[in-house]
C-alpha cells in the first residue's frame, strides 16, 4: 500500500478531485445510485485520513464533507435554472447525510487513532 503524506491542500484536492470523478462514474454506469456514491466515499474518507500529513491531521475531517458536497452534483438532478439546480442539491445533501455525517466520523475516527499511535511513539521514544 503506498504511504503517500498530502498537505491539508493536497487532501482537498484529493477528495475533491475523486468524488466527483466517482459522482459521474456512477451515474453513467447505476443511473445516480445515492447509496453506491455513499458507499464510494467511506474509502476515501479513510484514505484522507491516512493520506495527511502528521502536522494537518485536522484536515482530513474537514475537507470529506466538502468533497462530498461537490461528487453529489452530478447526482443531483434538476430542473432547468439555477434555483432548481440548488434545490435539487440541497435535497440530495439532506437524503444522503447519513453517508456524510458517518464519512466525516470515519476520517476523524481515523485521525484520531493516528494521533494516539504518534503519541505513544513520541512518549516511548522519550522514556528510552
Amino acid at each position: 500500500m503506498p504511504n503517500p503524506r498530502l498537505t491539508g491542500l493536497g487532501t482537498g484536492l484529493f477528495g475533491a478531485l475523486l468524488m466527483p470523478a466517482l459522482g459521474w462514474l456512477d451515474r453513467l454506469l447505476l443511473g445516480g445510485s445515492p447509496t453506491a456514491y455513499g458507499v464510494l466515499f467511506l474509502p476515501v474518507c479513510v484514505l484522507c485520513g491516512l493520506w495527511v500529513r502528521r502536522a494537518e491531521l485536522f484536515a482530513a475531517p474537514v475537507v470529506v464533507p466538502i468533497a462530498f458536497a461537490l461528487g453529489i452534483l452530478p447526482l443531483a438532478q434538476g430542473g432547468d435554472g439555477f434555483g432548481a439546480r440548488l434545490m435539487s442539491l440541497a435535497t440530495a445533501l439532506a437524503t444522503q447525510v447519513g453517508w456524510l455525517y458517518g464519512g466525516t466520523l470515519l476520517a476523524a475516527l481515523t485521525v484520531l487513532v493516528r494521533r494516539v499511535v504518534l503519541m505513544t511513539r513520541r512518549r516511548t521514544a522519550a522514556r528510552r
